[in-house]
């Protein structure tokens, strides 16, 4: 954790399973609304702490957007609702106020011995400390954006469809307590659609509905690459797409859908 940013977090527990968010966690489209990226870190930390098991690891999550999480007071409801000896589905339920605004899917699923078979052909990225700072994009407005440290393999490459770039969170999402690899995953994850534009922040917006991440492995570290795409079609929908890595190598896929509209 970068220790010139130590004191500063995401949220603020408050008890009984609910969290006062910082201006930390703001997104680029309204300052009264977080980014993603912080939330699905926040529910899946939640799902991680509910009943967990050693041996079941969670393997894949899918976070739904019912409406702009505000940055203020938010209230976390987890439930295991499918058990069992190979396989487990807990779900986590974000409200805010008396509305609900964001959920989280989780497949838990127990890990064997597969190191004989394992493969993975997905291209590795080179180490972080061989990139360049990547500086914050005009447009990309929001606390969120200088809440983590940025590599990139060519600036080039941003506003073109695709860039390859390393992410790591400068703070914690609650103080006096270090995140899991996990947590970082998903708090870096939902910039795929950020860094992969082929839109101008300042022209249109694309704003994702959901997040869903699959992986093969599970993340080590505090680095998080992204070999972002984006894809848009011809009647208001995108698709922005990565695969995943830690410093050891990939790790899973990510996926967004995209609503497209001019400003």
């Amino acid at each position: 954790m970068n220790v010139s940013d130590s004191g500063k977090v995401f949220y603020e527990p408050l008890g009984g399973g609910r969290y006062r968010a910082t201006e930390h966690t703001v997104g680029p489209w309204s300052d009264k609304a977080q980014h993603l990226g912080p939330v699905s870190a926040l529910l899946v930390r939640e799902l991680e702490r509910n009943t967990p098991r050693a041996e079941m690891p969670i393997r894949r999550v899918s976070v739904d957007v019912l409406g702009p999480v505000p940055v203020d007071e938010l209230r976390i409801r987890t439930e295991v609702v499918r058990r069992g000896r190979s396989v487990e589905l807990a779900v986590a339920e974000l409200s805010a106020g008396d509305r609900v605004a964001a959920t989280a899917r989780a497949w838990r699923m127990v890990r064997t011995d597969t190191a004989a078979v394992a493969a993975d052909d997905t291209e590795h990225l080179d180490p972080p400390e061989d990139w360049a700072p990547m500086p914050i994009p005009e447009g990309w407005t929001g606390g969120y954006a200088s809440a983590l440290e940025w590599r990139i393999a060519d600036e080039a490459m941003l506003g073109n469809g695709h860039a390859r770039v390393w992410a790591r969170p400068k703070m914690p999402l609650l103080g006096g307590e270090e995140p899991t690899a996990l947590q970082r995953l998903f708090a870096v994850a939902d910039c795929s659609s950020g860094v992969s534009s082929r839109l101008p922040f300042h022209e249109w917006v694309f704003a994702n509905t959901d997040l869903t991440v699959h992986l093969s492995r599970e993340p080590r570290g505090e680095w998080i690459g992204l070999d972002a795409r984006m894809a848009l079609g011809p009647d208001g929908a995108g698709l922005a797409h990565s695969a995943l890595h830690d410093t050891t190598g990939p790790v899973g896929r990510s996926a967004q859908s995209l609503l497209l509209a001019p400003k």
